[in-house]
């Protein structure tokens, strides 16, 4: 049966090939897809109409990296740097997980992703300590109704052949067909989160390559982020063994230097910044104008909700605040249209999902985004582009389809238990901060 909606009379904000506002007109969405935008569009009979008179309509927001898990351990770990968070979360919280606490906490967060305005998600997911809690993370992801990528970091011990046999049954088992695609309304695909040379060493990271060309999963992983000596000497293990073949996203590259970024992108390369938690752990100087000026799709994420924020807006301040603060005036170019394209097209093309969302164009799944602006913070804005960006917040969220379903609408979050996760939450968060 055919499915409609009709978002009517909203200001339209659409984001490809760069943002602008189409001005007042109506957004038609037929089976869970954009079927038509423009101004006096007619209402199937069936069609749900939502009013979005005095409301911004724009695309759903698409989150590059976020350890999704964490969000039973907010604010944990505030003014500390990297390595006090790898002996803390990684070292100290994440080995007391179990399976629920993976679903928990993964629902949870997937939800604040979806309250905040963000439909696409990279869940860089490492804590994969068995099986159950692979489970638990790819059920939490589908109940949630988000579209994401369940980027699948082998936490077994230091077995090669066993992390090729489990990521392989986990792409078998989970996501046969599917891949890394996320294509369709809500669903979930697969890629490798690799650790790479950086963390791991070159044995493993090399199995890490090879196995997701051998299972066609896209990669992301963690590189650049450790020093421009680090950073260097990764670029000399893909050259070493002819890696260059299998693009990846590479997250926190923020130690390369100019022709760096240009090598990266001219084989393919994206880049995923988290300018707050880049900043807060000091992990290092914005990647988001040089990656940019390579020529890169660079896409935007919260990263860990224990050290920094998880909701898109206050994402898109810090880059463009940290840009734009760069010495001598050198990210001054950088412009909130610019960070909004990278909140949404810009992060749909750098995790390879640029033809299923991020836009309004038709034919695209209907993840949409309205937001009322009948708030003190956003009221009478004459740029509505700056306005998303530099004065939006979670208040303003009013609705939000995912693949033509309404998962938010009135500012609520539909089809959820709020309170019982809630409860659930905070009796895993007292188990695993437990002294």
């Amino acid at each position: 049966m055919t499915t409609s909606m009709l978002i009517r009379d909203g200001l339209v904000i659409d984001t490809d090939p760069v943002p602008a506002v189409l001005g007042r007109a109506d957004v038609l969405v037929r089976d869970g897809l954009i079927a038509a935008v423009g101004p006096g569009l007619h209402a199937p009979p069936d069609a749900d109409v939502l009013d979005a008179t005095g409301r911004l309509v724009l695309p759903g927001f698409v989150d590059t990296h976020r350890h999704v898990w964490q969000a039973a351990v907010r604010a944990t770990l505030p003014d500390a740097t990297l390595p006090a968070y790898l002996e803390r979360i990684l070292g100290g919280l994440a080995p007391r997980y179990r399976p629920d606490d993976v679903f928990t906490g993964t629902l949870a967060g997937a939800l604040e992703c979806l309250d905040s305005g963000v439909t696409t998600l990279v869940d860089w997911s490492n804590i994969q300590l068995g099986p159950g809690h692979t489970d638990a993370s790819v059920a939490a992801l589908r109940d949630s109704g988000i579209r994401a990528v369940f980027g699948y970091c082998y936490g077994g011990d230091g077995d090669l052949d066993a992390l090729a046999a489990e990521t392989a049954r986990v792409r078998r088992a989970h996501f046969d067909g599917s891949g890394g695609s996320g294509g369709s309304g809500g669903t979930v695909g697969m890629a490798m989160a690799a650790l790479g040379p950086e963390i791991a060493g070159e044995e493993r990271a090399l199995r890490e390559w090879r196995l997701a060309r051998d299972l066609d999963l896209p990669i992301t992983v963690h590189m650049g982020g450790f020093g421009p000596e680090s950073a260097a000497r990764g670029l000399a293990f893909l050259d070493a063994h002819g890696l260059w073949d299998r693009p990846a996203t590479y997250v926190h590259a923020n130690h390369y230097t100019g022709d760096e970024f240009k090598r990266l992108a001219a084989h393919g390369g994206t880049f995923s910044a988290t300018p707050a938690v880049e900043a807060i752990l000091d992990i290092g100087p914005p990647p988001t104008g040089r990656a940019r000026a390579a020529g890169a799709p660079t896409g935007l994420g919260a990263d860990v909700v224990t050290s920094g924020p998880g909701d898109m807006f206050s994402i898109m301040r810090a880059a463009y605040v940290l840009e734009r603060g760069r010495p001598g005036g050198a990210g001054l170019g950088l412009t909130a249209a610019d960070v909004l394209r990278m909140a949404t097209i810009e992060g749909a093309e750098a995790i390879g999902l640029a033809d299923v969302t991020g836009s309004l164009a038709p034919g695209k799944q209907a993840d949409v985004l309205v937001l009322r602006t009948d708030t003190l913070g956003l009221a009478v804005a004459h740029d509505p582009v700056a306005a998303v960006v530099l004065s939006a917040d979670v208040r303003n969220v009013d609705t939000v389809l995912v693949g033509g379903r309404v998962v938010k609408r009135g500012g609520a979050l539909l089809g959820q238990d709020v309170p019982a996760l809630l409860t659930a939450l905070a009796e895993s968060a007292g188990r695993l901060t437990a002294a």
